[in-house]
């Protein structure tokens, strides 16, 4: 077997290493949002019947009322909680799914930079000039890959930012509405 053939065939096995692992990584993100979505519905069902019971039993409109008021702040409460816990499985499983395309793009950078090299070490007389042009195009291309990873990932950093705060301003403000 010839050395291209067996770096073809290591690379395939690589792929396909790499987009078992990812399947993996996305079947696991799937089952954590089922047993998430199946507590949270056996809690919500229970409390249902809870809340349904206690109305039944109400002895007058007063109770009626203060029982239904009850119902809201808890829902809210948990409403947040529910969707911390899902952004946080979906968080995590997209951060696994970047650092295998990070690692993957390194790769791929590598390969192409290592094929640019051994081009221009076997260019024909004659020809410096335009494989001098070719060389700073594939490294102005990967600066700009670079700084559009960098941009990406503040632009995502920037976003968990203003999700926790928000959901910190929501808990506070769940927090108060339950003091009163």
């Amino acid at each position: 077997m010839s050395l291209p053939q067996e770096q073809f065939l290591a690379a395939q096995k690589a792929n396909l290493e790499t987009l078992f692992g990812l399947t993996s990584k996305a079947f696991e993100g799937v089952e954590k949002l089922v047993e998430l979505n199946v507590t949270a519905s056996r809690a919500a069902l229970s409390e249902a019947n809870a809340h349904a019971q206690a109305v039944l039993s109400a002895k007058d409109a007063q109770e009626l009322l203060t029982l239904q008021a009850s119902l809201f702040q808890p829902l809210a409460e948990k409403t947040l909680a529910y969707s911390r816990h899902v952004y946080d499985i979906a968080s995590n499983t997209s951060t696994e799914f970047g650092k295998a395309f990070e690692v993957k793009a390194a790769d791929a950078q590598r390969t192409f930079s290592e094929f640019v090299e051994n081009t221009a070490k076997n260019a024909p007389a004659g020809t410096e000039t335009t494989v001098a042009v070719f060389k700073s195009a594939v490294s102005a291309a990967n600066n700009a890959f670079e700084s559009v990873q960098k941009a990406v990932k503040q632009a995502t950093d920037m976003a968990e930012a203003n999700f926790n705060a928000a959901t910190a301003s929501a808990t506070k403000v769940a927090a108060a509405g339950r003091k009163r």
